[in-house]
C-alpha cells in the first residue's frame, strides 16, 4: 500500500505543476528539447519574466517532472523521463 500511496502523491504533484499554463509550455519545451539552461528557455517563452521563469521551474523541479543539472554557472534542465512517461505520457508524444 506504501507504493501506491507514494505514486498518489508523486501524481498529485505532477498535475498540479502542469495546471498552470506556463509550466504546462516549459515542459513541453523540455520534452522536445533537452539540456536547455535557463536562458535558453526563456529566450524561448519570450514573455515570461526571469524570476516567474524561475518559480516555474522551482515547480516542476520539486513535483519531479524535471531534473536539473549544475554545469559551471549554468543550470540544464531536462525531462525526467520515468516520472512523464508515468504520469503525463502524453509530454513525451
Amino acid at each position: 500500500m506504501g507504493e501506491h500511496q507514494d505514486d498518489i502523491r508523486q501524481a498529485v504533484k505532477v498535475y498540479k505543476a502542469l495546471g498552470e499554463p506556463t509550466r504546462l509550455k516549459i515542459a513541453l519545451l523540455l520534452a522536445g528539447e533537452s539540456n536547455l539552461c535557463f536562458t535558453a528557455i526563456g529566450e524561448k517563452l519570450e514573455s515570461v519574466a526571469g524570476s516567474t521563469l524561475s518559480h516555474h521551474l522551482k515547480q516542476l523541479t520539486d513535483s519531479g517532472l524535471i531534473n536539473s543539472r549544475k554545469n559551471g554557472s549554468f543550470i540544464h534542465y531536462n525531462v525526467n523521463r520515468e516520472i512523464a512517461e508515468k504520469f503525463a505520457p502524453f509530454l513525451m508524444a
